[in-house]
């Protein structure tokens, strides 16, 4: 009788690349958790202290942007192209900290949100976003379906809504930032769940070097930090109660 075979070998190396893509997710959600609370508490600085009249002018009631604020709304596009085009040619450390510019900076646009909206209801939708976020991302990481059609469906929603914004500002229609919130919530949602599969799959591509992986950990907290946020604004657009 033949006596059964032990791949003790096989089975110690499943168990340290399981143990290893946990420690990496888990590095992507630090950052991403770090730089979301960077951008709360910029936004909430701005908003509660003489740094507002640095980064926005009232003018007959209306609050605008300074020269200073229109620098800090731009400021995330140029940042987030910069790690994009230059993640190969850029250090780590150099990543990493265009990655908190882009949260401080993020935080500084997002202060009017706090003057717009109830306390209460930005705290609301917060927990709300968190709840949602974490569902979707939870499902990305365990689902064993590939969602990289579905990523290819949704980018394409999201030039969508990012072309219908454009010409909302200036339009003003509350009925098409309705829609572009409905739809907003729908894109980012699904791109969460999108994005912590293409992350995690990313793991098993890449050299396990501490410069490299910190740089892929960095650029995947980037993109589940961008789908927090804006399905955070939308949740807001939808959900919020205005002062």
């Amino acid at each position: 009788m033949a006596e059964p075979t032990i791949r003790l070998g096989a089975t110690t190396q499943t168990a340290a690349v399981d143990a290893g893509l946990r420690a990496y997710m888990l590095r992507v959600y630090n950052y991403m958790t770090v730089g979301t609370a960077i951008t709360g508490i910029t936004a909430w600085m701005v908003a509660n202290t003489a740094l507002f009249n640095v980064f926005y002018t009232a003018r007959d009631g209306v609050i605008g942007p300074s020269p200073l604020g229109w620098i800090a709304m731009v400021s995330p596009l140029i940042f987030i192209l910069a790690m994009s085009f230059g993640v190969n040619r850029m250090k780590a450390s150099t990543i990493q900290a265009l990655f908190w510019a882009v949260t401080v900076v993020f935080g500084i646009s997002l202060s009017t949100i706090l003057l717009t909206f109830t306390g209460t209801s930005v705290a609301r939708v917060f927990f709300i976003t968190a709840g949602l976020f974490g569902a979707m991302s939870l499902y990305g990481y365990t689902t064993k379906r590939d969602l990289t059609k579905l990523g290819s469906f949704l980018f394409m929603g999201l030039i969508g809504i990012i072309l219908a914004s454009v010409v909302n500002w200036f339009i003003g229609s509350s009925m098409m930032q309705f829609v572009i919130s409905v739809l907003g919530v729908l894109i980012f949602t699904g791109l969460t769940a999108y994005d912590t599969q293409k992350i995690k799959n990313t793991y098993d591509s890449v050299s396990h070097s501490g410069e490299l992986m910190t740089k892929t950990a960095v650029m995947g907290a980037l993109n589940l930090y961008l789908d927090f946020l804006n399905l955070f604004m939308m949740l807001m657009h939808l959900l919020g109660n205005r002062n």
